[in-house]
């Protein structure tokens, strides 16, 4: 077992594999910028270490000076946690070089899967639907519109390299495509390094499903269910489900074979997560596989009662998976919904400043993943997302209801946050009924909006 593990992450995902950690006995060492200094996760750890100014680029995503706090702490692990550089297979190598363990899958894996257009290749050779497209990359506006002729607009020009919408754009006909796929090629390169990019026919009206999948080191392999993470904006999800409620018994079977055959192909390790795009008909294809543990694993957590990050943390100390596939049992429905510091009403704009007061739910069937505290400031240089409030329920109504009232008593001043549009939502006739769609928040974002005397709430 890993002895003493640097968490490589802040906020919320610091303070869940911390207290993972904790939970067992497993020592630990956070790292944090200077925008995060006296911040809750980096007290949580049995040693902090500064690393660098707010940027990002200059703390958390600053490869020299994790591994150097690793090795000066004499650290055996490295958990990456969610986005900086948790799918960076250069930092992955270079801890494994470095003589510790990352804990993940290994960085040939990541490489592998990272690079979009690869990984819909090996799906493919491995009996894995994929969403029609071009068979690779595509390197010139003129080489698009040959392959959306073939396969019939809608089409989505992807970053080859990319990851939460960026470097991805729709084109409704050959003169968007030409000015799209120039978007694309420039976004992609300004986000990810890379330009490359490649063409999928976009599949109008579905719902986004996701399988979460465990693998050790010794060939065991199982799956933990399925999430619903249709609700988004941008690409961005808002709110994910498990399990997903749409899919009948036949669908859910396949889909779960499907990931594992996925994992197996590229040789996968630790906790996965592949993700699929539904139709209106059941028809169902692989996306991606995301090589890291997702925003959205608690719901995961709370239908099965498994703790993901002690997995991943067994695994990446060699040990064998103590579960098999007939173990795991989903029982009821969980609901989370993330609390980002946006303000809705103009068009989700980022909201950082100081929390005033905070009040935030508990009770039965709740969690909140959350460093947040009154006095907080919600920095300009991170992600907005400052909480997660996850419920579980018998059933999908009863999780519903435990939302509503969990969101009742969600009170945070000083700053504007989603919690009131997560509110609406849980009244929403469309979403009570589960007739939802990725696009439906663009849709119906207004109309959720607006109160019954036409003032916007």
């Amino acid at each position: 077992m890993l002895k003493r593990i640097l968490v490589a992450n802040r906020g919320e995902i610091a303070a869940r594999i911390l207290r993972a950690c904790r939970e067992m006995n497993i020592e630990t060492v956070a790292v944090f910028s200077q925008a995060d200094r006296g911040s809750l996760f980096a007290t949580l750890a049995t040693q902090a270490i500064c690393i660098g100014e707010a940027p990002s680029r200059e703390s958390y995503l600053n490869q020299d000076a994790i591994i150097t706090a690793a090795l000066c702490t004499d650290c055996d692990g490295i958990h990456p946690g969610f986005g900086f550089l948790s799918e960076n297979a250069t930092f992955a190598a270079r801890v494994r070089d470095a003589g510790l363990r990352f804990i993940g899958p290994e960085p040939e894996v990541i490489a592998l899967l990272g690079n979009k257009d690869a990984a819909r290749a090996l799906m493919r050779e491995n009996g894995v639907d994929v969403v029609p497209g071009s068979d690779g990359l595509v390197s010139t506006p003129k080489e698009a519109q040959e392959v959306a002729r073939n396969i019939g607009y809608p089409v989505l020009v992807k970053a080859a390299s990319g990851g939460g919408g960026r470097g991805m754009r729709q084109a409704d006909n050959a003169t968007q495509l030409e000015r799209v796929f120039h978007e694309a090629v420039a976004e992609a390169t300004a986000c990810f390094g890379n330009g490359d990019v490649y063409l999928e026919k976009l599949i109008e009206s579905p719902r986004h499903v996701e399988v979460q999948i465990l693998a050790d080191t010794h060939g065991n392999y199982l799956h933990l269910g399925e999430r619903d993470c249709t609700l988004q904006r941008n690409h961005q999800k808002l709110l994910e489900e498990a399990p997903a409620v749409a899919l009948d018994k036949d669908l859910r079977e396949r889909m779960a074979t499907c990931a594992l055959d996925a994992a197996r192909a590229s040789g996968y390790t630790n906790a996965g997560t592949v993700e699929f795009i539904v139709d209106a008909s059941g028809t169902f294809y692989f996306i991606e596989m995301n090589t890291r543990i997702q925003v959205e694993h608690p719901v995961t957590e709370m239908v099965t009662g498994i703790n993901i990050v002690r997995e991943q943390i067994r695994i990446a100390s060699d040990l064998p998976l103590q579960l098999a596939q007939h173990d795991i049992h989903i029982q009821g429905h969980a609901i989370e919904c993330r609390i980002n510091a946006e303000d809705p009403e103009a068009d989700f704009r980022p909201c950082p400043g100081t929390i005033d007061h905070l009040h935030l739910p508990s009770g039965f069937g709740t969690r909140v993943d959350t460093v947040i505290h009154p006095g907080f400031e919600v920095s300009p240089f991170y992600d907005s997302m400052i909480a997660k409030v996850i419920v579980h329920g018998r059933n999908r109504n009863e999780a519903i209801l435990r939302m509503r009232r969990a969101l009742e008593e969600t009170l945070i001043t000083g700053i504007t946050t989603t919690v009131g549009m997560h509110y609406l939502l849980m009244y929403n006739p469309d979403f009570l009924n589960n007739h939802i769609d990725t696009a439906f928040l663009e849709r119906n974002l207004k109309a959720l909006l607006t109160s019954v005397n036409g003032e916007m709430i």
